[in-house]
């Protein structure tokens, strides 16, 4: 028997984390982490591992809300075997590092939620087995009661450096986890490279699925876009702040930038950036031949970035004007992207522009929905802010557009669809679409805490 249950990241973007049985063998396929949760709400629900088989975790890419659950897991099942591609093991020694330097400097209420050391980051760094894209291996955990083994391979995802779809096969059956997965090319990045084979099931991402293609343009588009809209800026003397992930979009925004800028479309001017966003980028160029890249002599080290840490008084950004680099992408309360808005919003002729995802219920949202002149709280305790600035939204998409998300379920020709990692909206589009194109198809729509047989 195959049965797929959801733990955290089936109806919304956040603690990625779904449990499958194949014949008595335990798969965690990622275990993340919510970034706008707290404590133990904001990791996936383990109890419902419990009187369940857990041999093996998966690990699609090194974004938090993917793997930034591992930590707590290997407390509860320390004898879980973690497999995941070598770029993310690599980029993810920089992120759990992190997340535990915010665990020591934010302790948890919550004195049940044990929080972790460095040490044993190390250690579970150190525990990763890592393959190549459309390299098999084969497991089997300790009840497996089937006389076939579980063939897995990673496949391109072309979200970020390392992500990976996965495929896992059982005795002909085949089912593929997609993680985030983004068949459009980038700055940087490739699209995906989907298994060339037939599914039996299909494990989906969902989230830009509600999303109208035409507001999202193409990438190329949206630079020239904002090529525009930051000259207007300099031009009046204005700096950009621009929010972005440390890992994936802070690389891209920074190549995108300098092709911009040596083109000539864009005014050469002062790039900061700071915090691990340096780090990864480091890695990123050292796997350039690696991976498929859209161009690998591209150096991020040999664009010149002044770092944000160490800069003492904001009043820098009046006397040159400077678009600035700063995480999180979301402006989550804390951040650097966060601290820098609430003087950003202050500045007449200055501009924040928005270029990824942001959750409905982030401080990023608050203030990509609102106008210049609006007064907006970035979160429910703080005091109202007039927004001076001019607030911009680009679309410089890692994940797939919906368009694009059923372009896989055509390739793939699956006899079971389930959707993931999206909010209501952009699951029931989905599923309607999926249902009304390919009429063979069974489609569900995963809830955490509840079983889907896939094979009886």
């Amino acid at each position: 028997m195959i049965k797929l249950l959801p733990i955290g990241g089936a109806d919304d973007i956040g603690a990625s984390c779904f449990y499958l049985n194949i014949f008595g063998t335990g798969i965690l396929l990622d275990c993340g982490i919510h970034p706008r949760k707290i404590d133990i709400e904001a990791i996936p629900d383990f109890s419902l591992l419990e009187n369940q088989p857990l041999d093996f975790v998966i690990i699609s890419h090194a974004h938090q809300d993917h793997i930034g659950g591992l930590p707590f897991l290997v407390k509860k099942y320390p004898h879980v075997i973690i497999f995941t591609t070598y770029q993310t093991r690599e980029i993810a020694e920089i992120t759990l590092h992190n997340a535990a330097n915010i665990l020591r400097d934010s302790p948890p209420a919550d004195e049940k939620f044990e929080v972790y050391t460095h040490e044993e980051i190390d250690l579970l760094v150190r525990s990763f087995n890592c393959y190549k894209y459309e390299e098999e291996f084969f497991v089997e955990g300790l009840r497996h009661y089937s006389n076939a083994r579980l063939k897995i391979s990673f496949h391109d995802a072309g979200h970020i450096l390392g992500s990976a779809g996965i495929l896992i096969e059982h005795d002909g059956y085949k089912i593929f986890y997609t993680g985030d997965i983004n068949l459009s090319h980038q700055n940087i990045m490739n699209g995906a490279h989907l298994p060339n084979t037939h599914l039996d099931t299909l494990i989906l991402e969902s989230t830009y699925a509600a999303t109208d293609s035409s507001l999202l343009g193409s990438w190329e588009d949206e630079l020239k876009r904002f090529a525009a809209s930051a000259n207007r800026v300099f031009e009046n003397g204005g700096s950009i702040l621009t929010p972005v992930f440390a890992l994936g979009k802070t690389q891209e925004i920074i190549a995108g930038v300098y092709k911009l800028m040596k083109k000539g479309r864009m005014l050469e001017t002062d790039i900061y950036t700071g915090g691990i966003g340096r780090q990864i980028s480091r890695i990123y160029d050292r796997n350039k031949y690696l991976v498929n890249r859209n161009d690998p002599d591209l150096e991020l080290r040999d664009i010149w970035q002044n770092d944000l840490y160490k800069v003492e008084n904001l009043s820098i950004f009046r006397k040159r004007p400077s678009i600035i680099l700063a995480s999180s992408g979301m402006m989550i309360e804390g951040t650097a992207s966060f601290r820098l808005a609430k003087w950003w919003l202050k500045q007449k002729n200055w501009a924040i522009f928005i270029v990824g995802y942001v959750d409905v219920l982030s401080p990023g949202y608050n203030i990509v929905e609102a106008k210049q002149g609006d007064k907006i709280k970035l979160t429910d305790t703080s005091e109202p802010e007039e927004i001076n600035c001019l607030v911009e939204r680009f679309y410089f998409p890692s994940h797939s557009r919906r368009e694009d998300l059923l372009k896989i379920v055509k390739k793939t020709k699956p006899q079971n669809v389930v959707l993931i990692h999206g909010e209501p909206p952009a699951k029931n589009w989905l599923g309607y679409n999926i249902l009304h194109n390919f009429k063979n198809t069974k489609v569900y729509s995963s809830e955490s805490g509840n079983w889907i047989t896939l094979k009886s």
